[in-house]
């Protein structure tokens, strides 16, 4: 049985590449700048008009920059029934193309986690569009824990062999194209989409099956849809004249039937092939024209390094062969002129070809064919699947030039057939492959993920996570053993926690591992966390799915030397290395301390310094000794967590009870210490904002909520300026010298 398609639908879509904007897309203005582009937009516009959708977003790169429009650097832009293009910034301002864009993929997430925020509502569906927004598409549903849905358009792993049967060099062909990354992702993206929705069965069977993640049991064909009203068949005066001239100022017979092919200035569209095919035959000079639309240029030395050598070979092959007046080459036109330029060649008896490599969707040839234009198209792709439907042509081998111009001169030599495919293609169009036929389908797909998922996840009703809309959270550590009260406490923590959703966010800190603490929370049945802050900072994990924060792993990583540190430490006297499971980790190096024995903490701080190893040394209980980078620690996961999720620090709660702890009680987060706390309180200065519980353990924790207000408007109880000690101790107070955390390192 088919599933309910859910109301008011929130449906996200990433495509981060390229130049996009609601009209007037600047199509073959590039390689990056091509059908995707095309594609996503009109698949948000045809997704906007369904009546179970409530809103569509495309999140695109935002550019600032002099050599392009000022259109992509309006953060929004309307596309009508609540479609909207969102552009979001990441990285340089100026125009980047995909193979520079890897580093700032993360900036891109950041920036989308704080636009959720913003607009108070989280996506129901992610849709994520080619390898780098794979990247992207897949972090955010993970963090967020909603479907996602993969379209590849193009594969890396397809690329990289197409590219190497030309006896390319590897190396210079994976760093040209960064094409580990690319593949990378895009195993990533197939790991988790719930769904990869693809326009051909050949890029099931073909493309996507290479990969070591290949799941064929997720992939959905779905052809891609073309807007009809825009395509149709030559007809009185709907060819302009300013179409006309710009192809047959080129012709000394404009009268013959032309060839036809559309694509950018890319190696892989293979234009040059068309050209041999058609240079070479007798025939085909003396009965045909070609007509090459390969985007606009103005100086070919100003187009990017593949259009110039895309045109200097066209332009080299054109006059080997002596194709004067029978070859147009447009250098301008429009976006709104591509479908005159397709009815011109049906209006002439002509032929669509397109000769590239490989080609996902094909949509130039259903473009074509529901122009009434035949169709000579690639047989590594989507043409397949077109031509298999609709029956108005022929596939060709990319690679095989005879067999190109042999297929051109029977084409062109048989009117009758000329007439069936014309008729076969609009047909086929119609029947296949208009973008309501491809929405019914598509939602009917994504359906199926949606069911069991609240709808909808507005920021007043309660959600998968709290996270991405909290505007405050509570952090705290593990205990091996419940003490009295504590079942109690923890039942009343999940109420709170519970009554909370989504504004409250719950957040563990500890040393431990990720095993130790989900194994601890299950025991103790503590409220579901949604960040997990384990190994002391030394991974940073969200939600349910336990999804690792990969960015911090690449923060920590910055100058960190644990090999050296051991070496260094190796024999010190009252210092032994902890068992391996449980305790190390590769940004934590923990030792067994033996008080007395042991040098002091700022002791091992200065050799380590000494040995050029900058890293953080924390004493914990006057028994356990640990080593972590010094980007890490707590106090700086929290810091780094709130400012990545937007919560002020003002709103952050932090229960501390050990030596570890104290980094996070040092700023401006709301702190609380329980009755049962491991840290030696001696008369130094003042912590501020923190209070003194004075129960034990999780009561210690629901004393101190309750102290600060933190489900209401949030305050600082007066006995929270400054610790509070009991009767006979100094009033300003603070740890112990040897149990802190605090260095000069910057931290």
């Amino acid at each position: 049985m088919k599933a309910k398609i859910p109301d008011n639908l929130y449906f996200v879509h990433i495509s981060i590449h390229g130049l996009i904007r609601g009209e007037d897309l600047e199509l073959g203005r590039d390689a990056d700048t091509g059908g995707q582009c095309k594609y996503v937009l009109e698949l948000v516009k045809a997704l906007a008009e369904h009546d179970s959708v409530g809103q569509v977003d495309l999140f695109t790169r935002l550019v600032a920059d002099p050599k392009v429009s000022s259109d992509y650097a309006q953060p929004i832009e309307a596309l009508g029934n609540n479609a909207f293009i969102r552009r979001i910034t990441a990285g340089p301002r100026r125009y980047l193309h995909k193979e520079s864009l890897w580093r700032y993929l993360d900036a891109f997430i950041d920036h989308s986690l704080a636009l959720f925020r913003e607009n108070g509502r989280l996506p129901d569906v992610i849709h994520a569009h080619y390898a780098d927004a794979g990247y992207v598409g897949s972090r955010l549903a993970s963090l967020l824990g909603c479907p996602f849905i993969f379209t590849g358009h193009s594969l890396g792993r397809t690329k990289l062999e197409r590219l190497l049967e030309g006896k390319a060099d590897r190396a210079k062909v994976e760093r040209r194209y960064n094409l580990p990354a690319r593949i990378e992702a895009e195993e990533l993206a197939l790991d988790s989409a719930a769904m990869v929705c693809t326009s051909t069965r050949q890029e099931v069977r073909e493309q996507y099956s290479v990969y070591e993640l290949y799941a064929p049991e997720r992939m959905r064909v779905i052809p891609p849809g073309v807007d009809i009203s825009r395509y149709s068949p030559p007809e009185g005066d709907n060819i302009p004249e300013a179409v006309s001239s710009k192809i047959e100022r080129f012709f000394d017979h404009p009268e013959r039937p032309a060839i036809l092919a559309i694509a950018r200035a890319d190696e892989k569209k293979n234009l040059a092939s068309l050209v041999h095919a058609y240079g070479q035959s007798k025939t085909l000079r003396d009965q045909a024209n070609l007509v090459l639309v390969a985007g606009n240029r103005d100086k070919i030395s100003e187009l990017n390094a593949g259009a110039r050598r895309v045109w200097t070979e066209l332009l080299q092959l054109i006059d080997d062969y002596d194709l004067y007046g029978s070859v147009s080459i447009p250098k301008h036109h429009e976006p709104d002129e591509i479908p005159a330029f397709y009815r011109y060649a049906a209006s002439k008896k002509g032929f669509f070809v397109n000769p590239a490599l490989t080609e996902p969707f094909g949509l130039t040839v259903i473009e074509a064919a529901a122009s009434g234009l035949p169709v000579l198209a690639t047989n590594d792709g989507g043409p397949q699947d077109i031509l298999g439907n609709c029956k108005n042509g022929v596939l060709i081998d990319p690679f095989d030039v005879p067999a190109m111009t042999e297929a051109l001169e029977a084409a062109i030599a048989n009117p009758d057939q000329w007439e069936e495919w014309s008729r076969n293609g609009i047909e086929g169009v119609n029947e296949h492959y208009i973008w309501a036929g491809h929405v019914d389908r598509y939602l009917e797909e994504a359906a199926e993920q949606l069911e069991g998922i609240s709808q909808p996840h507005l920021i007043t009703d309660k959600i998968r996570t709290s996270l991405p809309l909290a505007d405050r959270i509570v952090f705290t550590g593990l205990e091996g053993e419940l003490v009295d009260g504590d079942v109690e406490a923890i039942g009343y923590l999940r109420e709170i926690t519970g009554r909370n959703v989504p504004n409250m966010g719950f957040g563990i800190a500890t040393g431990r591992s990720m095993k130790m603490a989900r194994d601890l929370i299950e025991k103790h049945s503590l409220p579901e966390p949604d960040v997990f802050i384990t190994q002391l900072g030394g991974e940073i994990h969200y939600g349910k799915r336990q999804v690792l924060d990969l960015s911090w792993e690449k923060h920590l990583a910055h100058r960190w030397e644990p090999d050296p540190i051991m070496e260094t430490l190796d024999g010190v006297e009252g210092l032994s290395l902890q068992e391996e499971t449980g305790h190390q980790h590769q940004f934590k190096i923990s030792y067994n301390f033996e008080k007395g024995v042991a040098p002091k903490r700022r002791e091992v701080q200065r050799l380590l310094r000494e040995n050029n190893l900058p890293a953080k040394v924390i004493l914990s209980q006057g028994k356990w000794l640990d080593i972590i980078p010094l980007r890490s620690g707590k106090g700086q996961a929290i810091r780094y967590v709130t400012m990545r999720w937007g919560i002020p620090a003002d709103n952050v709660l932090f229960y501390a009870r050990r030596g570890s702890d104290y980094e996070a009680l040092s700023g401006q987060f709301l702190g609380v210490i329980g009755g049962d706390h491991g840290l030696e309180l001696k008369t130094t200065t003042s912590l501020p904002r923190v209070y003194l519980a004075k129960k034990n353990n999780f009561a210690g924790l629901v004393e101190g909520i309750e102290a600060y207000e933190f489900e209401g408007k949030i305050r600082v109880p007066k006995s929270a300026e400054g610790l509070q000690l009991d009767e006979g101790e100094e009033k300003e107070a603070v740890l112990a010298p040897d149990m802190v955390v605090h260095t000069n390192d910057g931290d």
